[in-house]
């Protein structure tokens, strides 16, 4: 029987890199990407199209999708908060853009300094743009819902927000929807409710992907939830690597290493070899040795006999 595929995208190189307070050199940059994609990650975040002086960690983002575009077989995904940063990665080539929609409008104005309608307003305004492109040369684009389990500035955010939200990028011209655990509120149950809910809102097709962080140590719980309910990509960071500069406390992506080891060891096809994943953490800590990297599976090493009678579901 074919083993289901689940999509590991990696988000390290933005997510990551704008949390620390380390400047990766670009060179550490394009080491980093080339091998993760080598261990056979097949899509990656490769940094934000935001002013320098707001993000200084990723200032060369243009150009490491410049090196990004090089490899093979690899989407080459950014962040962009407006129309101006649109403008910036479809002149840089990227093949993915996410904009980000936070639920929280407080947590909205402290991230991108705009409301809902004006993020609206953003949205359209790049479908637009990418509407001027021929069919075959514009990037896929992802309308993503940040703070959707929750805010650490205004806490419980109704689902009927978060609803509403999918349904106006939706009809704004975004290919998808996703949706984020920015502040790692989310929990099992509360997983499973808001994908259905968003699902029967936009349609089965339009929700394949979450954001999770690990703040509360749920990451990976949350991922399972979600493997039963028609999710079929999951955003994780090197290392763990990453959270929000602009949520208090919102510490902890998923990482890159647990998600890949939990998914094989259930049968899940993903493309990743584990033994070159795991390699990649040398390169990052020897260009950033101040910063902490996590991960249980590189702490303790793949099993005896891996993966070879290790599997635990077929």
């Amino acid at each position: 029987m074919t083993k289901k595929f689940i999509e590991i995208s990696e988000v390290g190189p933005r997510d990551g890199l704008q949390s620390v307070k380390s400047i990766m050199p670009l060179e550490a940059k394009k080491a980093w990407v080339t091998a993760e994609a080598a261990a056979g990650v097949p899509e990656i975040e490769v940094g934000s199209f935001v002013p320098a002086k707001i993000l200084p960690q990723l200032a060369d983002t243009a150009d490491l999708v410049a090196h990004a575009r090089t490899i093979d077989g690899l989407c080459v995904a950014a962040l962009v908060p407006n129309l101006r940063g649109a403008e910036n990665a479809v002149k840089a080539g990227v093949h993915k853009i996410t904009i980000p929609l936070s639920a929280s409008e407080t947590h909205s104005l402290k991230n991108v300094n705009r409301t809902h309608e004006q993020m609206i307003d953003e949205v359209k305004n790049i479908v637009a743009l990418l509407k001027t492109l021929p069919a075959d040369e514009r990037p896929k684009f992802e309308g993503g819902i940040s703070t959707a389990f929750g805010c650490t500035l205004e806490g419980e955010v109704p689902e009927v927000k978060i609803l509403e939200l999918a349904t106006a990028m939706m009809d704004a011209g975004c290919d998808e929807v996703g949706l984020s655990d920015t502040t790692g509120y989310a929990t099992p149950g509360h997983i499973v409710r808001l994908v259905r809910a968003v699902k029967r809102e936009v349609g089965n097709e339009n929700l394949t992907g979450l954001h999770i962080h690990n703040t509360r140590g749920l990451g990976l719980a949350n991922v399972v939830a979600a493997l039963d309910h028609g999710i079929t990509t999951f955003d994780g960071s090197l290392g763990g690597l990453g959270g929000c500069p602009f949520a208090p406390g919102a510490s902890g992506n998923i990482v890159t290493e647990d998600l890949a080891f939990m998914l094989d060891s259930m049968g899940y096809e993903t493309g990743v070899d584990l033994e070159k994943l795991m390699a990649v953490r040398d390169i990052v800590l020897d260009a950033i040795p101040d910063e902490e990297m996590y991960g249980f599976t590189p702490e303790a090493g793949l099993p005896k006999g891996y993966p070879n009678g290790y599997r635990t579901e077929e």
